[in-house]
């Protein structure tokens, strides 16, 4: 099969060096991070793409979806490959489109709107919307890597959401334009809630190709660190920072001990046996944020200018997901959840965890603002892995106990967290990919109806 796609596809790319098949090549361009998960490392490992192509512009993309179509071949894209489900892992081999190159920031307009296509990396669009006195809203620990499109079709929120909601809140992404894998492909423009046809669907049901990202005004930004001899004392403070509307934040963190341990590159702001906060504040209320961690019994361990993507150290890299990865590094045991705890009941619920499942499970919070405006405990707890019994018991009891998991240990959009309980995503992979060839097996609830 690989020998018949490359010699019809290179009459469709211009230049045959962005047709890779090199064994090596296709085997890193056909994963992510999936093996965070123990569940996912087995049964996607093997998995890989018969042809990597990478395409520089929309009609390239539009041969090579007719082509696909054509021969009932599937597409599987590719951002940065930086999402930890499994996103961008073929399953049914084929092609897999790696848009890294479609990386150009076309404009960003007058009214703070980033217009780019999806291969370009959030670090850089930082960097160039800083110059222009725009910030990115929201971006994930991985900001020196991923990309825009990636982050759309893969994502939910990140660093900034504790202001700025996630990627489907507060019209954050205000449109885009994508391929579709239809008899006859076309570019569709989504703008508005049409977005949510294809926002978070992970390239199943259309291809992205331009977007327009919503910005927010630049901030100067300080990192900011202090540690408390309990967990109790570091979520409350941190929970008083990221509820009160008066701090201006990017980020509000909490690690329980040992957690902070796993970060050895800065091991000078930890304590030992202490839990620790960690917030990105705008510079003029470092102070005050230093009095009221001292008033709630914390030692104030760093405070450092956040001066973009190249700050060193960027604690973002210690937060969100990243914390996992720390994690792994010291134990290869540990994998995680993503949860949402209630902002009411969340102590009640995290004593619950802790009688039932003692130190299995270790809390780390990362605030966000939902759809309706309320600041709730996100978080991203590490979990010892021993068996994938006990791994789903965990999450079964979260949910009965009223705590939202998304299952970072299934390779589908439907228990992954972020599915539309109106289904909007499935309507539009009937749409869109009649056929189900996008990235087929990622949407379990879409059944490709029999030809008649």
């Amino acid at each position: 099969m690989q020998v018949q796609l490359i010699a019809e596809l290179s009459h469709l790319i211009a230049d045959p060096a962005r047709i890779l098949t090199a064994p090596a090549i296709l085997d890193r361009l056909s994963h992510d991070f999936y093996w965070y998960s123990p569940i996912l490392k087995p049964l996607l490992v093997d998995k890989k793409a018969d042809v990597v192509i990478q395409p520089i512009g929309v009609e390239e993309i539009l041969a090579i979806a007719r082509f696909a179509g054509h021969h009932e071949v599937p597409i599987t894209v590719r951002g940065a490959g930086t999402g930890n489900y499994g996103q961008c892992v073929p399953l049914e081999g084929g092609i897999v489109l790696d848009l890294s190159l479609m990386d150009k920031l076309e404009e960003i307009t007058a009214d703070g709107v980033a217009v780019c296509q999806p291969g370009l990396r959030l670090a850089t669009l930082e960097t160039e919307a800083r110059k222009q006195g725009w910030e990115l809203r929201m971006y994930p620990s991985t900001l020196a890597k991923a990309s825009v499109g990636g982050f759309l079709a893969g994502g939910s929120g990140g660093i900034g959401s504790v202001t700025h909601g996630g990627l489907r809140d507060f019209d954050n992404v205000r449109a885009f334009e994508v391929v579709t894998m239809e008899d006859a492909p076309r570019i569709v423009l989504h703008e508005g809630p049409a977005v949510h046809e294809i926002l978070h669907a992970w390239g199943t049901n259309g291809i992205l190709t331009r977007i327009w990202f919503a910005l927010a005004p630049a901030v100067d930004w300080a990192q900011f660190t202090a540690a408390f001899n309990t967990y109790e004392q570091a979520f409350r403070f941190t929970q008083f920072v990221a509820v009160d509307p008066v701090w201006t934040k990017r980020l509000a963190t909490v690690f329980e001990w040992p957690i902070p341990s796993f970060f050895a590159p800065i091991k000078q702001i930890v304590r030992q046996d202490k839990s620790l906060a960690l917030l990105m504040i705008a510079t003029d209320q470092v102070e005050a944020l230093r009095r009221a961690a001292v008033d709630a019994g914390g030692e104030v361990t760093f405070t450092g200018a956040f001066t973009g993507p190249r700050t060193q150290p960027l604690l973002s890299d210690y937060t969100w997901n990243h914390t996992t990865l720390w994690a792994m590094k010291a134990d290869p045991a540990f994998t995680y959840l993503q949860c949402g705890f209630s902002p009411t009941e969340c102590e009640r619920q995290f004593g619950l965890l802790r009688a039932r499942y003692g130190n299995e499970i270790l809390f780390h919070i990362e605030f966000m603002k939902n759809g309706e405006g309320i600041v709730i405990p996100g978080a991203i707890p590490i979990v010892r892995f021993s068996t994938p019994e006990r791994l789903n018991d965990l999450i079964d009891y979260c949910r009965a106990i009223g705590v939202f998991v998304a299952n970072p240990h299934v390779n589908y959009l439907e228990d992954a967290g972020r599915f539309r309980a109106d289904n909007i995503q499935l309507l539009a992979k009937q749409k869109y990919d009649p056929r189900g060839l996008l990235n087929p097996g990622k949407m379990i609830s879409f059944h490709k109806q029999p030809v008649l």
